[in-house]
């Protein structure tokens, strides 16, 4: 900091912003490290004093770029914070008051938080004199990653309580909008398709509403130069830390100046802030990016891996698993689950999931969940005797729960119909036959949290798949007061993260799979409890192509649930070759989703080829740097390649979805690869160097019929 400059920066970004002499922050810039900065080129390029002065009349804030702003007091654009006082104004100027610098990055009180030494935060506080409100601005930078990590937190420091109706995480304004905005968007079994376009003026972006980052949109967003590619160009990437109502937008003025906005979702949302309280926004992510969407993604990728997925899991191998949903449904006991687990075993499978319809009376999806105790006709030994049998077998043995939700037909129901989120004289809406309990109560959260617990303390338990399979409708909560209810979608999220996190605490050793009806819930904010999350309910492979594909913009590969299924595909009706779903999913959190017993005997041993294959090369699979190199977007073929951190084994995974007569193999340029290595296909014999693979490409031959796919393993000599 020098006089009224705040430069952050470590060895290849900088983030800088310029205090007007009126103390409040302009900022000045966001992009490559720069040795310094002279304000006065921003002042100028926004028709500002030069000097910096301030006043109401002398510089208009309505083309300032700012670091934190309010509507009102001569800003008309939307800013990132509304405040209602108690005379119904919603006015705020925030001035500076200090900063100070700390070494690390600390955490956040009840929510998902990046952490590392390795960085240095800013801590900007801000006040408006007359509601008496601090504004305390963080920003951290870590040596490692090209971004900024930011978060708000506001303090009532006066006597009378304050309303909070808007408090955003991100707001990033940019000197012009020549950008392509992409942002991710779908519905249940296609999420996270890929939506690029150009910004206009006015307002563009995806929000949710459904008290989850929800299956429809991801929140994210991506600010691309047009002539941006996968490989090179500049790229601007924001993503919330966060699980529940959101929004990204970008506003672009009259000026054509872009304003970036991020944060929790303001159409549902109010806050009081009580005298001598504070509230704490979510995180957002901000990275930077001269090497286009692939060096975006890498910068998302360590993010998750070094700085927001903890304890065992954070880095170690992750078990192959066979879930018995599809398997099975609801219809199943204990001997037809272990004739399962055993030839699973016998495959090289190292974890046995049982899915829906262990607990209560659950032969459909129409009752007792929240009632967490075994279903002793199905399983009339107990649920523990069922997992002495799996280990048994050398297995791991994971368990299904969808804690968050109640079933109308469930012994919790009937004792606590005022648990669930409800509004009282209206129709309680039920999604497959369920309601959601309101987690803002913490009797509620102890219930929840007592019911896991005690499963998981009782039966060893290897791994849990967390689900949660509706979305927010009718939205009250029993507890709250009237003036309170639009708190309702944000405690139902702190409230869960206070769950997640005692459970997490106390088991160390339970590997959490985070789901919600497929990837409806795929976002930083649940990785940071969760180190893996279900990708889609959707496992047809050139579905799957598209969806992991495009989950990689944020999410490395070991994020991904990515499952083999039986075909006809379930969802699709589509008829894949086992090696083609084998190829797609072992490049994330692998394992298979399908009764092994009814395999053909050669699919049989291609899974068992497949297992082997995948135990030699997923840490380089896993935790590898992740490029997209074709996109199922653009064209009929999908290709990617993760390559090891020392860059001495590379998996690279080729599909094409319809076959084409007269078509040659396709010439991929690799990426990642050093050049100075020779490398040698062990599919092929064939030894290429690393820079003929990057610059000339390689002709990846593919079997005939739709639905091609090829998986080669390049070593380094």
């Amino acid at each position: 900091m020098n006089d009224r400059l705040i430069h952050l920066r470590n060895d290849r970004v900088s983030y800088a912003m310029n205090l007007l002499e009126g103390g409040i922050p302009m900022h000045l810039y966001f992009g490559a490290r720069v040795e310094s900065l002279n304000p006065v080129a921003m002042l100028r390029h926004n028709d500002l004093p030069l000097d910096g002065s301030f006043g109401l009349n002398g510089c208009p804030l309505d083309h300032t770029p700012h670091e934190y702003p309010s509507f009102g007091l001569g800003e008309m654009r939307e800013g990132a914070l509304t405040v209602r006082a108690q005379d119904g104004t919603r006015t705020c100027d925030l001035r500076f008051v200090s900063a100070d610098i700390i070494d690390g990055k600390p955490g956040l009180e009840g929510l998902p938080a990046t952490f590392g030494d390795n960085a240095k935060t800013l801590r900007l506080t801000l006040r408006d004199e007359l509601l008496k409100l601090d504004v305390t601005l963080s920003y951290t930078i870590f040596d490692d990653v090209d971004a900024v990590i930011r978060s708000a937190k506001l303090t009532n420091t006066g006597d009378a309580a304050l309303y909070i109706e808007r408090a955003y995480s991100l707001c990033l304004d940019l000197p012009d909008s020549r950008y392509d905005l992409i942002t991710l968007s779908g519905a249940w079994s296609r999420e996270r398709e890929m939506i690029r376009r150009p910004l206009t003026p006015g307002e563009q972006g995806v929000s949710s509403l459904r008290g989850a980052t929800s299956l429809q949109t991801s929140n994210f967003l991506a600010l691309a130069r047009p002539e941006a590619t996968e490989a090179q160009g500049e790229v601007i990437g924001a993503a919330l830390v966060y699980s529940g109502n959101f929004t990204a937008k970008v506003h672009v003025d009259s000026h054509r100046s872009g304003r970036v906005m991020l944060g929790v979702n303001d159409v549902d949302f109010e806050w009081t802030l009580e005298p001598g309280v504070s509230f704490q926004t979510p995180e957002a992510v901000t990275v930077y990016s001269v090497e286009g969407l692939d060096g975006m993604s890498r910068q998302f990728h360590r993010i998750c891996a070094e700085h927001l997925v903890r304890g065992k899991y954070a880095h170690a191998p992750r078990p192959i698993l066979l879930n018995n949903w599809e398997a099975t449904y609801f219809n199943f006991n204990e001997e037809k689950l272990l004739a399962i687990a055993k030839t699973a075993a016998e495959a090289g499978v190292e974890l046995f999931v049982l899915d829906d319809g262990w607990f209560g009376h659950r032969d459909s999806d129409n009752s007792s969940l929240g009632d967490w105790k075994t279903d002793l006709n199905k399983l009339p030994a107990g649920l523990g005797s069922l997992v002495e049998k799996v280990h048994a077998l050398g297995l791991k043995f994971g368990l299904w729960f969808e804690p968050e939700m109640v079933s109308p037909d469930s012994d919790l129901y009937r004792a606590h119909p005022d648990w669930c989120i409800h509004v009282e004289g209206r129709p309680r809406v039920e999604n497959r036959n369920q309601l959601i309990l309101d987690l803002s109560r913490t009797d509620v959260q102890d219930y929840v949290y007592q019911a896991v617990a005690d499963v998981l303390a009782e039966n060893a338990i290897d791994y849990v798949k967390w689900d949660m399979n509706r979305n927010f409708a009718t939205v009250g909560s029993a507890k709250l007061p009237a003036d309170r209810q639009k708190e309702l979608p944000h405690r139902y999220m702190l409230g869960l993260y206070a769950v997640l996190e005692k459970l997490v605490n106390r088991f160390p050793e339970v590997l959490f799979e985070s789901c919600a009806s497929g990837g409806g819930r795929f976002d930083m904010g649940m990785l940071h409890y969760m180190p893996q999350t279900w990708c889609s309910d959707n496992t047809d492979a050139l579905t799957r192509c598209r969806i992991q594909y495009a989950t990689s913009l944020i999410f490395p590969p070991f994020a991904m649930g990515s499952h083999v299924s039986a075909v006809p595909n379930h969802q699709t009706g589509r008829v894949t070759p086992i090696d083609t779903r084998g190829n797609v999913a072992m490049s994330g959190c692998f394992g298979y989703e399908l009764d092994l017993n009814r395999l053909p005997a050669d699919d049989l041993e291609a899974v068992k080829r497949q297992i082997a294959r995948v135990k030699t090369i997923r840490q380089t699979l896993l935790y590898g740097d992740f490029h997209r190199l074709l996109s199922p977007f653009d064209g009929n073929d999908t290709a990617w390649i993760t390559v090891s951190p020392d860059k001495t084994e590379a998996v690279l995974m080729v599909t094409r979805a319809q076959a084409q007569s007269y078509t040659f193999a396709p010439l991929i340029r690799l990426r990642g690869l050093d050049p100075a290595k020779t490398y040698t296909v062990a599919e092929t014999g064939e030894s290429y160097s690393g820079s003929e693979l990057m610059n000339a490409g390689v002709a990846v031959p593919l079997p005939w019929g739709d639905a091609a796919s090829v998986s080669w393993t390049l070593r380094a000599q």
